[in-house]
């Protein structure tokens, strides 16, 4: 669904809302004179910001019984991973600009209700940690899933469906008849590996042994080693072709149990886009006590002596906490470190890029190489059939991290993947910088979340909501779960 307005939130009986006489403000010995307690004034964690991360760590922490204030700027959830309609859209990526009449006329008379596109593109792997999250927290009950219809690679600018079975090895077009052979003995090594069971490492030690030489062993070429590690690992960068094999044969494991319980492909997607599921987690905290604030900035995090984060201000108003967990924007800027930069494109086109069969979904991987860059570029296609769009166009969202920082044009890096593309109507082009974090909040008490990579799938971001839930619990989060057995109250 599109991002909801918040009386639009309140009137869903999750959120606490004021009614009749308003009761006297509690009064703090902390509060300086003039201030006013934020809410109820003190809690256990005060959340800022309400994005995939931000939300997601605030549901699990309410469901362990934890006092929780989320306060957003915005009017709206989902931050940077909202999914907006087509009028939001244009203003948040047009200056602030009304769209006009002929805006919409140009898309075929538009209605913003038809419409609910994601400013982060994401894919969701079935078997990932993600799915086990929303397994364990029953959020799955919010939210309604559709497969993606296929997983596709571009060598030499053609597209070309991602082989993933022994099968589809022996039939694919990307490789010659010899390297087919090669590439069909590497899966069939990798869906029997199982490491308590000696005999199928067949005399391997993947924990020694690097992803360069396990690929060596087979006698795989460089690109069948690209698309492997990119398109189906889905790692980012070459650096894991130094690091134990033991990774990647795991990751592809995971590609490969995603890609057997659906059939088309590995990923899955929640209809009406990628907002929903920050504001499921949303009613998630609520439901659990939780405390949510929208259109509320937050001017300042106070800190002690030591240097330890104890409360917020914004305007006149102050709340106390003794975890502070948000996205970098809200923090102190030398509380984050620069790690590059990811431009984006969200195109309104007429039809989705040639190539692509019968799919009416995709994630199209681009590997660096193929288009001259150290990064991949990826290409999220939807239509209809997820109801983020009219029936008459469709959405591809073009994505890289921008290798040249200091270019005079980074959005010349998408050009490989949007000349993939049909016709554009609408083109919505963003850049945006991207930070981590300096410390791990345990000393200051400031738990931020890194910034969304360029990427079209979760894997980062999921890694990075265990690892702060880590941090912030001090015990990791039980992922014991099968998402191969449903569970009652998942669906």
């Amino acid at each position: 669904m599109a991002a909801m307005e918040p009386e639009v939130t309140a009137a869903m009986g999750d959120m606490k809302v004021s009614e009749g006489k308003e009761d006297a403000a509690p009064s703090f010995d902390w509060l300086p004179a003039g201030m006013k307690p934020m809410a109820d004034g003190e809690y256990d964690v005060i959340v800022m910001g309400t994005g995939f991360t931000e939300c997601l760590l605030s549901g699990l922490l309410c469901t362990l019984g934890m006092k929780v204030l989320v306060v957003d700027r915005n009017n709206y959830y989902g931050g940077e991973s909202a999914s907006l309609n087509l009028t939001n859209l244009h203003k948040k990526l047009r200056d602030g600009q009304v769209p006009p009449p002929s805006f919409f006329e140009g898309l075929g008379n538009a209605k913003d209700r038809d419409f609910n596109i994601d400013l982060i593109p994401k894919f969701i792997m079935a078997h990932g940690n993600l799915v086990k999250i929303l397994l364990h927290t029953k959020v799955t009950r919010y939210l309604d899933f559709k497969t993606i219809d296929g997983s596709f690679v571009v060598k030499g600018g053609k597209i070309h469906k991602v082989p993933a079975t022994p099968k589809e090895a022996l039939a694919s077009s990307l490789m010659g008849m010899f390297e087919k052979r090669r590439f069909r003995n590497f899966l069939i090594y990798m869906n029997e590996y199982d490491a308590a069971v000696p005999a199928t490492h067949k005399g391997h030690d993947l924990n020694s042994m690097t992803a360069a030489a396990l690929y060596t062993h087979f006698g795989l070429d460089a690109y069948t080693q690209e698309f492997i590690g990119h398109t189906m690992a889905l790692f980012v960068s070459e650096e894991y072709l130094g690091k134990p094999a033991l990774a990647l044969v795991e990751a592809l494991q995971l590609y490969s149990i995603s890609l057997q319980s659906y059939g088309s492909s590995p990923y899955i997607y929640p209809m009406y886009g990628l907002g929903g599921m920050p504001e499921s987690f949303s009613r998630l905290a609520a439901i659990h006590g939780g405390t949510f604030m929208l259109n509320r900035s937050v001017d300042e995090i106070m800190f002690d002596s030591d240097g330890v984060a104890w409360g917020i201000r914004g305007g006149d108003e102050m709340a106390k906490a003794t975890m502070f967990i948000g996205d970098p924007s809200y923090f102190p800027a030398e509380k984050s470190r620069a790690t590059g930069k990811v431009v984006r494109s969200i195109c309104i086109c007429t039809s989705l890029p040639p190539g692509l069969s019968e799919a009416m979904s995709a994630q199209i991987i681009i590997p660096g190489p193929q288009a001259g860059k150290a990064s991949d570029i990826y290409v999220m296609c939807l239509s209809k059939d997820l109801e983020v769009c009219a029936g008459n166009v469709v959405v591809c969202i073009v994505s890289t991290r921008v290798d040249n920082p200091n270019g005079a044009d980074p959005f010349s890096e998408l050009g490989p993947g949007l000349a993939l593309l049909g016709d554009v109507k609408e083109r919505f082009d963003s850049v945006a910088d991207t930070f981590a974090p300096v410390g791990s909040g345990l000393e200051d008490r400031c738990f931020i979340s890194k910034s969304y990579d360029d990427s079209s799938h979760f894997k980062s971001a999921a890694e990075d909501v265990l690892d702060m839930y880590e941090r912030v619990t001090g015990t990791p989060l039980d992922l014991s779960i099968d998402p191969k057995i449903p569970q009652p109250g998942d669906y």
